[in-house]
C-alpha cells in the first residue's frame, strides 16, 4: 500500500524544527508533525505569515504545540540568532527539516554577498545545521532531512573558484546548482555522521512537482519570465497538492524503516506516493562533496565539526 500521512508514527515528546513552515511544503510538514504530537519550531523569516500559518494549523490540530522563531536564511547573523534561540530553549532536537528555499529568481545577493539561491537554499541551511548539531546529537536517533528537487539533475557541482556564478548567472543555472548542493550536502553529512559514529541520520527528499507558492513567487520576482510562467502553469494544472508533495520529506523524517543516506521522492518522478529513490550521479560525487565542504566553510566561516558538536 502507498505510504501516507496515516503512516507517520506518533511524535509525542519530540522536537521538530522546520524551516519555511509558513507556507507550502513547510506548512504541511509542520501540520502533520504537530498532528502526531511533535513540538514544532516554525523557523520563518516573515513572522506575520508565520503567525497566520500557526493559526491555520491550530484550527485543524487543536492543541498543536507550535513555537515561532525568526529565521532569515539570507542573513548569516539571523541564522546564528535563530540557532542560539532554539538551542537555548531545547537541549535536544529530534528532527531538522531543511525545507525553505527560493527558485529561479533574477540575480540577487544575500546580506552577506552570496548569490541568493545558493545563499538561501544551501549556505543558510549549512550554518543552521552546523549550529544545531550539538542539540541534534543529544537526541537519540535524530534525523536531518534536506529538501532538494528534480532540478538537481540539471545542476552542476559548486565551483570552488566561482560559487556565486559571477558573470555566469542564469536563474535556472543557479537553482540547479543550489539544489545539487542540497543533494550533496545531505549525502556528505551522512558520511560525516557515520564516520563519527553518531546515531543522527541525514536524508534527502524531493517533492516532485507540487502546487505551492514557490512558483508564484518566482513569477512575481522575475516579472513573469517565460520559463517561470511555464512552471507555474504546470504546478497549478498538473502538480500535486502541497500536502501530497510534503509526504516525501515526512517519510524521510519519520518512517522507522528509513535510514541515513537514503533519498525519498514521488514514485513517478514528479508525482505519486513517496518511495525510496536511487542515488544517482555518483561519478565524481566525492570530489563534488569535498568542493562543497570547502566552499561552505570558507563562505560562512562555520565548519561542520562532529567532534566539537559532540563535546558541546
Amino acid at each position: 500500500m502507498a505510504w501516507s500521512a496515516a503512516d507517520i508514527p506518533g511524535q509525542h515528546g519530540r522536537i521538530a524544527v522546520v524551516t519555511g513552515a509558513n507556507g507550502g511544503l513547510g506548512l504541511e510538514t509542520a501540520r502533520q508533525l504537530a498532528a502526531k504530537g511533535a513540538h514544532v519550531v516554525m523557523a520563518v523569516r516573515n513572522q506575520k505569515k508565520a503567525a497566520a500559518a500557526a493559526g491555520e494549523i491550530r484550527a485543524s490540530v487543536p492543541g498543536a504545540a507550535l513555537e515561532l522563531v525568526t529565521l532569515d536564511l539570507a542573513s548569516q547573523a539571523s541564522v546564528r540568532a535563530a540557532a542560539e534561540q532554539i538551542v537555548a530553549a531545547h537541549k535536544g532536537i529530534d528532527l531538522l527539516i531543511n525545507n525553505a528555499g527560493v527558485m529561479g529568481i533574477p540575480e540577487a545577493k544575500t546580506v552577506d554577498g552570496f548569490e541568493m539561491q545558493l545563499g538561501v537554499d544551501h549556505l543558510g541551511h549549512w550554518s543552521l545545521t552546523a549550529l544545531l548539531l550539538p542539540a541534534l546529537l543529544r537526541a537519540p536517533g535524530a534525523r536531518i532531512v534536506t529538501v532538494t528537487s528534480t532540478a538537481h539533475h540539471m545542476g552542476r557541482a559548486v565551483n570552488r573558484a566561482n560559487p556565486h556564478l559571477h558573470g555566469r548567472y542564469r536563474p535556472w543555472r543557479a537553482y540547479g546548482q543550489a539544489k545539487l548542493a542540497n543533494f550533496h550536502f545531505g549525502l556528505g553529512l551522512q558520511r560525516e555522521l557515520e564516520q563519527a559514529g553518531a546515531s543522527t541520520a541525514s536524508l534527502i527528499a524531493h517533492p516532485g512537482l507540487s502546487n505551492t507558492d514557490l512558483q508564484a513567487v518566482s513569477v512575481q520576482q522575475t516579472g513573469g519570465g517565460t520559463s517561470q510562467r511555464f512552471f507555474l502553469f504546470l504546478a497549478r494544472y498538473s502538480g500535486m497538492s502541497a500536502a501530497d508533495g510534503a509526504l516525501s520529506q515526512l517519510r524521510a523524517a519519520t518512517d522507522p524503516a528509513a535510514k541515513g543516506g537514503e533519498f525519498y521522492g514521488p514514485r513517478f518522478v514528479n508525482s505519486g506516493p513517496p518511495v525510496r529513490k536511487p542515488v544517482v550521479r555518483r561519478l565524481g560525487m566525492d570530489k563534488a562533496i569535498a568542493a562543497l565542504w570547502e566552499v561552505s566553510e570558507r563562505e560562512t566561516g562555520i565548519a561542520i565539526d562532529l567532534r566539537a558538536a559532540a563535546a558541546a
